[in-house]
Formats: structure tokens, C-alpha cells, sequence
């Protein structure tokens, strides 16, 4: 065990907290002070941090309980606001998960929607179905209530307050709608999520102050600590928090159900995590600023689980508002709200130094030597190559249109990828377009191609060609190696002998 200059335990942080003489700072503040006075001074005179984050958390939800019906009803389906809720649990018990969608209004409106709903004291419609039994011999309900009528209202947060998380560029050639935002073509924007160093778990990186127990912040009331977050990976910095606390007790100003244009519905919740200054080495790591965090620029432009790194970045470049890729300078833009989070921090502060919060000690530290696993898959998943007619016929922008007539008519072709003396992607042209460039009298493929075109890489999975061509309204894309030479091209009709197969 390292020998430290300062010790001090919790209960001893807790007595002063009492006695109104406790000293406590933000964790942007520590970042002066420590960097002013040093770690073993700052850990003498500094008794809390506070942090603060306030960011999409998809994997969060609630759990409610109804009360029972007379007569009474064992729910089998649920749905709140036409949101579907999970109730295989008790009767009346049902989880409503964030990310779930409206059966009726998609993405404008889903479970985060509801939360948010039942925190500001909104009626809420409730649905259920069931089979009846002789206990349970009621089979529909259609009713209406508020958080006042449940029993409990459980904000119950399977993964909150990544340690760090990836921030996202795109390298295709068209707009791409993600959980990070929305992703220009061509390294066009990058954005990022956490508030860097009011991070929550960047601040005490090892967690030794961190763990099941350790009472929080959560939306605007207190919550807690009860396990290591799912997909807690420490040993790549992706440490992550299950977070648990009293829905009724929160406020909507720190929970907020979101729409993420074009992907779907997530929650924005704000958590605060006191730090306990018990030693130098939780003050040094509390003193950690935005230029000492780095995290990954990541190609989201690529459709698979491990995806390239673009550059290692600071959070002090990403907070500037640009940074450089490839040699050009891009915009940045923030997911999270860094002014929400910075009021989190001060609140929680507050309600320390006013006596209305004292820290807890975590039953347990949280793990640091857990091993993050994907997810085992019986069989590869196809992929463009596999699929792929190869040898593809190719035409040149100076070629004429009439030779491109004859190889339709003879191949019985419907895409022509146009390349140059390298080989390289430039255009398109379908046979539509030499249809009706004969009938105007048009002469060169160069007068006609469709320069933008989509594509496909030769790993790329069925999957995101499949959605490359709903998207787009197209019947087939070039397949193009990592240099933008054509390699072949898939087709819808490739794709339907594929579902076919299966």
C-alpha cells in the first residue's frame, strides 16, 4: 500500500460536514488549487469535490408500481402513453425503458418522454392486457394516473456517467444520424460527449472512493450507487456507474427525455458525485484538467463494432470548438451540456456545505480488472465481399453514352460504376439515365453520371447495405476498397437471394 502525507476518512469528512467546516470546491476549482498549492497541501485544506455531468444515457429507465386493480389484474403487456413497458416481473410492477418508442409517434415521443412526463406531475395514460388467471381473472385496463397515485416511482439506471467515451467524425461521403448527433459527410464535424475534468469517474480514476453505496446526485434528488455500470470496462478508461433513486423526488430540469434525429429517443440525466479528499492522491487526481484527458476520435462512418481512430484528442482541443483532421480544422460540438454540468457540480456543493447531503462510504470499491467482452456470435456476419459480383463491368466519364447503351443491353445490367485511369470511383450511371440522355441527344458519360455516389466497403455487413439502400431509395452500390477503387457491386437483388437463403 502506498504511504500517503494526508489520510482522512469519510466519517471524519462527514463530522465536519456537520459542524459547517467542511471545505468543499468543484472540481473545476480543485484544478487550480491543486495546480497552485500541490497535492499535499490541497489535500490538507480541500475536504469534498464535487463533479457534475449531464448527457444522453440511453441505458436508463424506471421502474413503477401501479397498485392492484379490482378486480385484480396480472399485467402481461403494458404501455404508458403508448410507450410498451416491461412487465414480466409482478402483477403490476413494469420497467419503462428510455430508448423504447411510441407505437404511434416513433421517435418524437418514447419512454425518456414518459419519465420526464411522470417527474413533472403530467397524467399518464395506462394500457394493459392479460390472460387472466383464477387469482388474477381480469384481462384489460384502461386508466389514467400521476406519480401520486404510484406506489413507487423508481429511477432504476443500468449504465450512467461514462469515465471518458470516444468522440465520433464520419469518413463517408453522406450525412449519417447517430447516437453521437448527427455526423457531417467527409470528417465534415466531430462530436463529443462528458464534461471532461467535472467528469464524475475522472475524477477519481481508481476508484477509491467510488463504489456500491456511494450516495449521488441523481436528477435533482439524492440517489445512489448500487453497482458497476453494464459494459464497465476500467482498464480502457470506460469505467461506468448503476445509479438508483427516487423518481418522485427529481426534477425535470436534470431529467429530460431527448429525440436523436433520425436514431431514436434517449434520456438526459444529470449526475453529481461527491469525491472525498482522503488523501494527496485522490487530490491529484481531482486536479485533473481538460488538457490532461484524452480520449479517441472514432470513424463512425464505418458500420462495425471495433472502428478506426481518426487522432487522439484532449478535451481542452474538443471544448475549443475545433480540432484538426488530416491536416483542416473541424468543427466540434458538445452532446452533453458542460453548462448543466458545472450547475450540477455548484448545487451538489451546496447541499454539502448547507448540511442538507453527506457522503456515504461505498460498501465496495468498484471493479478495476474487469475484462469487457463483445458479444459471442455463432457466425460471421455476411459481408459485401461475400456478396459481391466481382469483375464488375466499369465505364470511363469519356466513353459515350451509346457504348454504355450496349453493355445495359447485352449484360442486362442496371449500374455502371464510372471510374478514371486508376480505377477510381467518380460517378455512377444507372440505366435510366442512358435512356433519357439518348432521348435528349447527350453524347459523353461525363454529361450524365451522378457524381455523389453511395458505396459500399468490401467488409462492410449486409446489414448497413441494406440500410445504405432503404435510406437512399437505390438498387445497388459499388463495393470500393479503402483507395476508392471499384471492387464489384451489390444489388438489391443480391441482398433478397441472401434473405432468401437463409
Amino acid at each position: 500500500m502506498t504511504k500517503t502525507n494526508v489520510n482522512k476518512s469519510i466519517s471524519e469528512i462527514n463530522e465536519r460536514i456537520k459542524r459547517g467546516d467542511a471545505v468543499v470546491v468543484t472540481a473545476e476549482e480543485m484544478t487550480d488549487i491543486v495546480e497552485e498549492k500541490g497535492e499535499v497541501k490541497a489535500a490538507k485544506e480541500i475536504d469534498v469535490v464535487t463533479t457534475g455531468t449531464f448527457g444522453a444515457m440511453c441505458s436508463s429507465g424506471a421502474w413503477l408500481n401501479f397498485g392492484h386493480s379490482d378486480p385484480p389484474i396480472k399485467l402481461n403487456r403494458a404501455w404508458l402513453n403508448d410507450v410498451e413497458a416491461y412487465t414480466s416481473g409482478a402483477a403490476v410492477d413494469a420497467y419503462i425503458g428510455a430508448t423504447e418508442l411510441s407505437e404511434t409517434e416513433r421517435m418524437e415521443y418514447g419512454g425518456a418522454h414518459v419519465i420526464e412526463d411522470i417527474i413533472e406531475g403530467k397524467e399518464i395514460e395506462l394500457r394493459g392486457t392479460a390472460y387472466g388467471t383464477d387469482c388474477y381473472p381480469r384481462k384489460e385496463i384502461e386508466t389514467t394516473l400521476t406519480k401520486n397515485d404510484l406506489n413507487q416511482a423508481v429511477l432504476c439506471n443500468p449504465r450512467n456517467a461514462y469515465q471518458t467515451y470516444n468522440a465520433a467524425t464520419n469518413s463517408r461521403n453522406e450525412t449519417i444520424h447517430t447516437y453521437m448527433g448527427t455526423l457531417l459527410p467527409e470528417f465534415g464535424n466531430v462530436t463529443f460527449s462528458g464534461a471532461g475534468e467535472l467528469n464524475p469517474l475522472t475524477n477519481d480514476p481508481n476508484y477509491e472512493t467510488i463504489g456500491p453505496g456511494t450516495r449521488i446526485f441523481l436528477g435533482g434528488a439524492k440517489g445512489h450507487i448500487f453497482w458497476e455500470g453494464t459494459q464497465h470496462n476500467p482498464k480502457e478508461g470506460f469505467g461506468t456507474i448503476m445509479t438508483v433513486g427516487d423518481l418522485k423526488e427529481m426534477s425535470s430540469e436534470y431529467i429530460r427525455g431527448v429525440t436523436v434525429r433520425n436514431y431514436g429517443v434517449s434520456l438526459f440525466v444529470g449526475v453529481g458525485i461527491p469525491i472525498p479528499v482522503i488523501n494527496e492522491g485522490v487530490a491529484r487526481s481531482t486536479g485533473v484538467s481538460d488538457e490532461d484527458i484524452t480520449t479517441n476520435i472514432v470513424d463512425y462512418g464505418i458500420p462495425r463494432r471495433d472502428k478506426p481512430k481518426i487522432r487522439e484528442v484532449t478535451y481542452k482541443e474538443l471544448k475549443s470548438g475545433q480540432v484538426n483532421i488530416k491536416g483542416d480544422d473541424k468543427p466540434v460540438s458538445p452532446l452533453s451540456s458542460l453548462k448543466k454540468a458545472k450547475e450540477i457540480s455548484k448545487v451538489l456543493k451546496d447541499w454539502i456545505k448547507n448540511e442538507k447531503f453527506l457522503l456515504s462510504e461505498p460498501i465496495e470499491s468498484l471493479s478495476r480488472d474487469r475484462d469487457f467482452k463483445p458479444m459471442k456470435q455463432t457466425s460471421a456476419p455476411p459481408i459485401a465481399k461475400d456478396l459481391m459480383t466481382a469483375n464488375v463491368v466499369t465505364v470511363r466519364p469519356e466513353d459515350s453514352i451509346e457504348s454504355a447503351a450496349k453493355v445495359f443491353a447485352e449484360k442486362g445490367f442496371d449500374h455502371l460504376p464510372v471510374v478514371n485511369e486508376e480505377n477510381k470511383l467518380v460517378g455512377i450511371v444507372t440505366s435510366w439515365d442512358v435512356a433519357v440522355a439518348l432521348g435528349k441527344g447527350r453524347e459523353k458519360i461525363s454529361e450524365i453520371l451522378t457524381s455523389k455516389v453511395i458505396t459500399a466497403l468490401e467488409d462492410e455487413p449486409a446489414d448497413s447495405i441494406a440500410q445504405k439502400l432503404q435510406k437512399h431509395n437505390i438498387s445497388g452500390v459499388p463495393v470500393v476498397n479503402s483507395k476508392k477503387q471499384v471492387r464489384g457491386i451489390v444489388t438489391s437483388e443480391d441482398l433478397s437471394q441472401l434473405i432468401g437463403g437463409r
